[in-house]
């Protein structure tokens, strides 16, 4: 009997070490996570000031205001909201009005979207599947313009498992 004993007291003992350690990494990982929301999750709940966020969308035609300091300020928008990002650093070579991209950044206390990094779509057969679909539900897509991941046209794209394969016709690069 001790000896069954000893071995229930090291199991538990493990369980509790592999809890706490799980914990330990679910808590860093929190921390390290940046959340994707387009302009109409925006609108409907916005998170909250100061919190890492990424948004997405299309650049609103005639919204880029490049001041004199550098960067650009502009609008973005999934036809059902918009959010104008301030932006002070260099800007993709791909960035233009009407083109699909996707900032990392925070909301001010005033609501305006304060970015770190802007990422212009890779590829004309790119857009994240959430800016898509937000896209598709406002009817401001228009097919052939970009097919996003998991579109189901049979030809590359988001596998809904979590991985993504190659766009249809980028290749091996």
């Amino acid at each position: 009997m001790r000896k069954a004993q000893r071995r229930l007291w090291i199991v538990a003992a493990a369980g509790l070490v592999l809890v706490a350690a799980g914990a330990l990494a679910m808590t860093a990982m929190r921390d390290a996570m940046v959340f994707f929301y387009s302009p109409a999750m925006v609108a409907e709940n916005p998170p909250e000031p100061g919190v890492r966020v990424r948004v997405g969308g299309l650049v609103v035609d005639g919204s880029v205001e490049r001041p004199g300091s550098g960067g650009a300020n502009f609008t973005v928008t999934d036809g059902a909201g918009e959010i104008r990002v301030i932006y002070a650093g260099s800007l993709p070579d791909l960035f233009r009005e009407g083109q699909g991209i996707v900032a990392e950044g925070a909301f001010s206390q005033g609501g305006v979207f304060t970015a770190s990094t802007v990422l212009a779509k890779h590829d004309e057969n790119y857009m994240p599947p959430e800016v898509a679909n937000a896209l598709r539900a406002s009817g401001h897509w228009q097919h052939g313009e970009g097919e996003a991941y998991g579109d189901g046209d049979g030809g590359g794209g988001y596998d809904g498992v979590g991985a993504y394969d190659t766009p249809p016709g980028a290749g091996s690069r």
